[in-house]
């Protein structure tokens, strides 16, 4: 039974859609202040006389009704969103909910308006929206930021914090896991208040295994920890020495030369062995930060999808394809997947298709609604379990 949104009715989940069996769910979730998930075979995306239309993408691409029961102007859009189309798929969105429009439509356009960044025009139209389906609007939240194109951009940034020692090994496995599933991770360490030698060794450990494994790290608010660790090490003391190159870890994310190379020295007279080289890492653009264990990005069993999904050899579907092999019921966090392009979306639905076959339960989770429309188009609901972001 699909869970209701702002009040809907529950209504029957899609053919292939998964209940979450797993202990607890229910009385967590009537526990949450959040609103609950939408289901998206529940939504009605269906307009005035859509239904035999087609639409065109940037006049080369025909969109037929694929038996998926959108209105042919919501496909339009869905498709030209995907397509890097986002005006004329705003366009096209604008003057169908002016009509008949249904609440999967609204939902795709007060979206649209988060992922552009524009308040204002979300906001002229949340009245709408709650005067039409007698129900809360969507929240206003300012997607744009997930726009970058750099790989670091649209990585999970994790939150540590507290003390931290070799007991903390647990907590860096959950890194390395959700560093694993979404190709890198930025930690951010403004919350941890120190880390004794041993804790050092096993976050050295971390970060250069991820590297090996040609993951992307990046450190990010380090400068009040190396300040806290620089107070740990005595130059011609020979202790503490995995303290000693943690520091020049963090310093190397700070972008400090100056500082690095003086401590540099130092460990090389006090240990009699050179020191790392300069490397200059720098740090990456900010983001909120979720907790370690909290919140559904840094749920480190699940499968991250972030960013843009685009191209027909995609790298992250072949990680999530070798992911799901090894697992009977395999969640995907949406969360920070801004856009996937026509071909990664079929190719989706081939290997979710493949997994449904074999009896495993896939859930898609936290989904923008522009995503959702385009998954809808190519019945990607009727392979997994499809939810959109609250």
């Amino acid at each position: 039974m699909a869970l209701p949104f702002f009040g809907r009715k529950p209504a029957s989940a899609a053919p292939g859609a998964q209940r979450d069996a797993r202990p607890g769910v229910e009385a967590r979730a009537a526990q949450d202040d959040r609103p609950p998930p939408t289901e998206l075979s529940a939504l009605d995306f269906t307009g005035t006389d859509h239904g035999r239309a087609l639409a065109r993408v940037a006049g080369q691409v025909e969109v037929r009704e694929c038996g998926s029961g959108i209105g042919a102007a919501f496909e339009e859009a869905a498709v030209l969103y995907a397509n890097g189309s986002d005006d004329d798929a705003l366009a096209v969105l604008e003057a169908a909910v002016g009509s008949e429009g249904g609440e999967g439509a609204w939902l795709m356009l007060l979206d649209l308006y988060r992922l552009r960044g524009e308040r204002q025009r979300f906001e002229s139209r949340v009245l709408d929206y709650a005067t039409r389906f007698e129900r809360s609007p969507p929240p206003w939240e300012d997607l744009s930021g997930m726009a970058g194109k750099a790989a670091g951009t649209e990585l999970p940034l994790v939150n540590l914090s507290g003390q931290l020692s070799a007991a903390a090994e647990r907590q860096f496995a959950q890194l390395a896991r959700i560093a694993r599933r979404s190709g890198g991770v930025r930690i951010d360490v403004a919350k941890v208040h120190g880390v004794d030698d041993a804790g050092c060794g096993v976050w050295r450990g971390l970060l250069a295994g991820l590297a090996a494994e040609r993951l992307q790290v990046t450190l990010v608010n380090v400068r009040a920890l190396a300040d806290i660790l620089s107070q740990a090490v005595h130059p011609g003391q020979a202790q503490a020495r995995d303290t000693w190159l943690m520091l020049l870890e963090l310093l190397q994310y700070a972008g400090d030369q100056a500082r690095f190379e003086d401590l540099a020295v130092d460990y090389a007279v006090t240990f009699e062995e050179s020191p790392p080289s300069w490397e200059g890492r720098g740090t990456s653009p900010q983001a909120t930060a979720v907790q370690v264990g909290e919140g559904p990005q840094a749920d480190p069993d699940a499968f991250a999808f972030a960013g843009e999904l685009c191209g027909a050899a995609n790298d992250t579907l072949k990680r999530f394809a070798g992911f799901a092999a090894e697992r009977r019921e395999v969640r995907v966090d949406c969360r920070g997947l801004r856009r996937i392009d026509f071909v990664c979306a079929g190719t989706l639905f081939n290997i979710l298709a493949t997994l449904q076959a074999q009896g495993k339960l896939v859930g898609l989770r936290d989904v923008n609604a522009m995503v959702a429309g385009l998954l809808r188009v190519m019945s990607v609901d009727k392979v997994a379990h499809v939810t959109l972001r609250h």
